[in-house]
């Protein structure tokens, strides 16, 4: 099942060239990458696009994502360090050989069978970015049931709706975990949103940390992970072994997981991901895109350090299944970038000689903010590239970082949806130049278009377009939405009457050089801190709040944050915000309710009360009338506003 070297020797070395096969000569492109993974019997046909715009990769091919992170290394490495976890908030550090890692697994494997997990079967988990979470995720995929990850910063009502949606067998979660030395407890959580929940999960798997001394399990439910793994590590029978759970073998287009990702409405949308497409995209991507040697031998290997956290796609793809499929050592680290102080990360990179890492512009703000000493205190000669993304990249930070540990800065461009990157400079395969504000060019396999909003025809160099891509998506990309193909199909592919092309929602330019910029988006979802949030999600959980009558969500461009959503209110009771001291306090009142059912990465950064929104006279929200208010900027046209006093309200509101 070794992938064929012959076929990963004869591809193009300039980009160029690179990107040209990959879409004139795709089913070539393809078969040639679909090489540097595993599959127990071959594909029959490269791409089923017979159903637009659904589309099926590698179709006929068995494999496992699980074998290619794991298995296939244990002939050549299994002593070589595949998982390097770090943790500043409880002071704490493990490290996992690749034979280590594959035991962990196989144990965490053996306890979900147990619990009747099977194939297509749905684990949901909810837990801190610690060893357990990457268990459980690579425990799940090996034996061919479908793992769902939900951010720990979401709160009970947010996860209630995800279990609903994904309607897991077994739910996985921690007694608590941690933010800047702050417990913060998730069985709790996990308690109250199965009580929400219209279809619970029969059985919860705790992983007991010891962080929270009142956890509390609920018994016939409440499972503990350290005792399930005492039975199933061969000790009871006398053993000192673990119990081997073989490979369950699935179709290319066999679900590997669903992830959840905000949308314009307030039902957030489960984005699912095959297995065999998902391999081979993030197996090409790690030499491709990332630049990663790690040879096909331990003393060649390298190590990646993604910063991100396991609940969003980048920690998904690459601090699990992008760096452990290409044999490379993956940092996870769980903590913030100033705690103990600002020199963590660096202190990290030399200890571990990384090669490569992966955060973004915002993380790079905030260690703007502190003593630039940190920034050589530390040996980073190791460190090739800094990719960087999840909101626009500007260019003073740029300068900053890379003068600052002297490292190449790599802009990118992605979603949730796409899986990997869409719009990256390739240095694996040329070392392009790159201007600053730019994720440089489309990736291999990306048919890039940017359309005008109401024509739908090309837009000119440097004039404003919607950003599209021409399908098939290439293989990574997301096959559907978990349980609703006419949503897909509506949500991504019928914003143009004239070709039916998917839509990123983000407005983009690309200049007379081919180089892409990214404007910001196009509908109401916002983006702080590289994490998308729908404006109607936080609208929803501003609602709940008893007083609130009507309520509008902008994103509100940020030096730090990227976007951070600021909130316009009508109270039902305009006695408890008549004085500026009870609006403050009704504020932090809201403030406290989103926190409830949203969670504290919803919570907005300011909440104004006024007594009437501006709208169209047939009753639309002029929600980018009062962003551009907020920024300073013309809020244009006026003479479809309903109320003009509405506007004059925003106005006053932001300016004191």
């Amino acid at each position: 099942m070794a992938a064929s070297s012959e076929k990963l020797m004869s591809q193009p070395r300039s980009y160029q060239q690179f990107y040209k096969q990959s879409v004139s000569e795709p089913d070539v492109f393809w078969t040639r990458e679909a090489a540097r993974i595993d599959w127990v019997k071959p594909f029959t046909r490269v791409c089923d696009f017979s159903n637009p715009p659904f589309a099926k990769w590698f179709v006929g091919g068995e494999t496992n994502l699980c074998y290619n992170a794991i298995d296939r290394h244990l002939a050549t490495r299994a002593d070589q360090n595949a998982l390097v976890w770090i943790s500043s908030e409880v002071e704490a550090q493990r490290t996992f050989t690749y034979r280590q890692l594959f035991d962990e697994v196989n144990r965490f494997a053996a306890i979900l069978k147990s619990l009747g997990v099977g194939k297509g079967d749905r684990v949901l988990i909810y837990m801190p970015m610690i060893p357990e979470a990457v268990f459980a995720m690579l425990a799940t995929v090996r034996i061919g049931a479908i793992h769902s990850v939900v951010f720990g910063g979401f709160a009970a009502a947010s996860l209630a709706a995800r279990i609903d949606d994904a309607k897991p067998k077994v739910m996985i979660t921690a007694d608590a975990g941690s933010r800047m030395g702050k417990i913060i407890p998730l069985k709790p959580l996990t308690d109250e949103a199965i009580q929400f929940a219209g279809h619970p999960p029969k059985h919860v798997v705790v992983v007991n940390r010891g962080l929270d001394k009142n956890i509390q399990y609920i018994p016939g439910r409440d499972m503990d992970y350290m005792a399930l793994c005492h039975r199933h590590s061969g000790k009871d029978s006398g053993k000192d072994s673990t119990e081997i759970v073989p490979c369950e073998w699935v179709e290319s287009s066999h679900p590997s997981y669903i992830l959840y990702t905000s949308g314009t409405t307030g039902k957030p949308k489960g984005v699912q991901r095959d297995t065999g497409g998902y391999a081979v995209a993030l197996a090409a991507s790690m030499p491709h895109i990332f630049d990663m040697r790690s040879g096909s031998s331990p003393q060649f290997a390298e190590t990646f350090f993604c910063t991100s956290d396991i609940g969003w796609v980048v920690g998904h793809s690459y601090i699990i299944y992008g760096p452990l499929i290409n044999g490379c050592t993956t940092i996870m680290y769980d903590g913030l970038p100033v705690r103990p102080d600002a020199g963590i990360w660096w202190k990290i990179v030399e200890e571990y000689k990384v090669s490569v890492m992966f955060s973004s512009p915002t993380a790079v703000r905030v260690l703007k903010k502190q003593d630039p000493a940190f920034l050589t205190k530390y040996d980073t000669s190791s460190l090739r590239y800094l990719f960087l993304a999840g909101e626009p990249l500007d260019q003073p930070t740029s300068d900053w970082i890379e003068k600052g540990i002297n490292v190449k800065v790599i802009d990118n461009y992605w979603q949730t949806e796409s899986g990997w990157p869409i719009l990256s400079a390739e240095p694996g395969i040329e070392d392009t130049p790159r201007k600053c504000g730019s994720p440089s060019f489309a990736s291999y396999g990306y048919r890039i278009k940017l359309k005008h909003e109401e024509t739908g025809l090309p837009v000119a160099p440097n004039e404003k377009g919607v950003l599209c891509i021409q399908p098939p998506l290439p293989p990574g990309c997301m096959s559907t939405i978990w349980g609703d193909d006419a949503r897909f199909v509506k949500t991504y592919f019928s914003s143009f009457k004239d070709e039916q092309v998917y839509t990123t929602f983000d407005w983009a330019t690309c200049d007379q050089d081919g180089y892409y910029f990214i404007m910001g988006r196009t509908d109401d979802v916002i983006n702080v801190a590289g994490h998308r949030l729908g404006t109607r999600e936080i609208e929803e959980a501003i609602q709940a709040h008893h007083n609130i009558a009507e309520v509008a969500v902008v994103g509100v461009a940020d030096a730090l944050k990227g976007q951070v959503p600021i909130a316009f209110a009508v109270v039902k009771n305009a006695a408890k915000t008549a004085t500026p001291e009870l609006a403050a306090i009704h504020e932090k009142e809201v403030m406290a309710t989103v926190d409830h059912e949203l969670g504290a990465i919803g919570r907005p950064a300011r909440v104004y009360f006024v007594t009437v929104l501006p709208k169209t006279r047939s009753g639309k929200l002029l929600r980018r009338s009062i962003q551009a208010i907020c920024e300073g900027r013309d809020p244009g046209d006026l003479t479809t506003i309903e109320d003009l006093s509405a506007l004059d309200q925003v106005k006053q509101q932001v300016e004191n």
